[in-house]
């Protein structure tokens, strides 16, 4: 894996260089064992333009918790034929109705971390352990939590092992003006839910729709001292 001081170094080189070449990078060092990861926001939806644009076939997928809006699955198809791609879905092992049963029903009401983990966090500890780099749509932009992210990052995935994982975020310095200019300059579907004022679309039961000064991911989780799902916080990052 690659040492702190080189990612130090390219951290430094990609926070001038264009998207593509740091994701042309990517390929070269990773092949098919990176992934882009997608939930189907603008930035991500950009982030495998420009793969497809550059020859770049990184593998795409994301996490189908069973809670997505109907506009959200409606979405992938779309891009599917868009960009003439399969998107994998990630399923949890339980079923929507098979967690009720075990946990209650309405998890996300009462203990939404845990309803996170299972849906969402077990599903991609599943796909992370076949890849060694982890592509994400994270801009800094997007909320507090997220304003001091790197460009590439180094976790810790496995304690005993020892195994880690690249994460990288090469959308990390991008704005949502600039993503939105990209996706009608390009024509790139996109979900229709954020023409109605859904900044951040995620599960039905909790995503609203954000106030105008609000942002991007105010809309997530109201009610609740909570502003990630679990998917990128639940390793601990090294570099």
């Amino acid at each position: 894996m690659l040492s702190p001081e080189t990612l130090r170094d390219l951290n430094e080189r990609f926070q001038t260089e264009p998207t593509e070449s740091t994701l042309t990078w990517a390929w070269n060092q990773f092949g098919d064992r990176a992934a882009i990861g997608t939930s189907f926001q603008g930035a991500g939806l950009v982030m495998i333009d420009l793969a497809r644009r550059n020859g770049l076939d990184f593998p795409v997928f994301t996490l189908d918790t069973g809670l997505l809006f109907a506009e959200t699955m409606a979405l992938k198809l779309k891009l599917e034929s868009f960009f003439g791609i399969q998107i994998e879905s990630l399923e949890p092992d339980l079923s929507v109705e098979t967690q009720a049963e075990v946990h209650g029903p309405e998890l996300w009401k009462r203990d939404p971390d845990l309803c996170c983990t299972v849906r969402k966090v077990v599903p991609l500890q599943g796909k992370l352990a076949s890849l060694d780099c982890w592509i994400t749509g994270l801009r800094r932009q997007q909320s507090d939590t997220r304003s001091a992210i790197g460009v590439i990052e180094s976790y810790l995935f496995d304690p005993v092992s020892g195994r880690e994982v690249i994460k990288l975020n090469p959308m990390a310095n991008w704005t949502r003006d600039a993503v939105w200019d990209y996706l009608k300059k390009h024509q790139i579907p996109y979900n229709p839910l954020q023409d109605q004022g859904y900044g951040s679309i995620g599960c039905v039961p909790c995503t609203r729709k954000a106030g105008r000064d609000e942002n991007e991911r105010a809309g997530r989780w109201m009610g609740f001292q909570k502003t990630e799902c679990g998917i990128h916080t639940f390793m601990a990052r090294k570099a």
